[in-house]
């Protein structure tokens, strides 16, 4: 049986996802501006993370096959980090690229 998936109405979008849900617009406008920190946030860790695995080829000077096999990626991922497409990777799989270079990842908390 064929189900219908053809929508008949869309809302456009405000760009403010938490007005478009109903809230209050300076709550609306808090929660976007709080949502747009922690995302900027999380995008600098991603980065810092790229650009030490980065600085690590380069120093070894060693081809992104061999950066591959050592950090456990195919050959793809690492030009994927080293043209530091974020969207691509968790915070996770890039910590623990780090410290497969040998060298260990911590945290501050400010």
């Amino acid at each position: 049986m064929a189900r219908r998936t053809k929508s008949t109405h869309i809302t456009p979008a405000s760009g403010n996802i938490f007005a478009d849900l109903g809230f209050e617009k300076e709550e609306a406008e808090l929660l976007l501006a709080d949502a747009d920190r922690r995302i900027s946030d999380k995008l600098a860790i991603k980065l810092n993370l790229m650009v030490e695995i980065n600085d690590w080829i380069e120093k070894k000077d060693i081809i992104q096959e061999d950066a591959a096999r050592i950090l456990g990626i195919t050959r793809p991922r690492v030009s994927d980090v080293v043209q530091q497409k974020t969207e691509k990777f968790s915070i996770d799989a890039l910590v623990d690229m780090v410290e497969r270079t040998g060298k260990r990842v911590g945290i501050a908390v400010n």
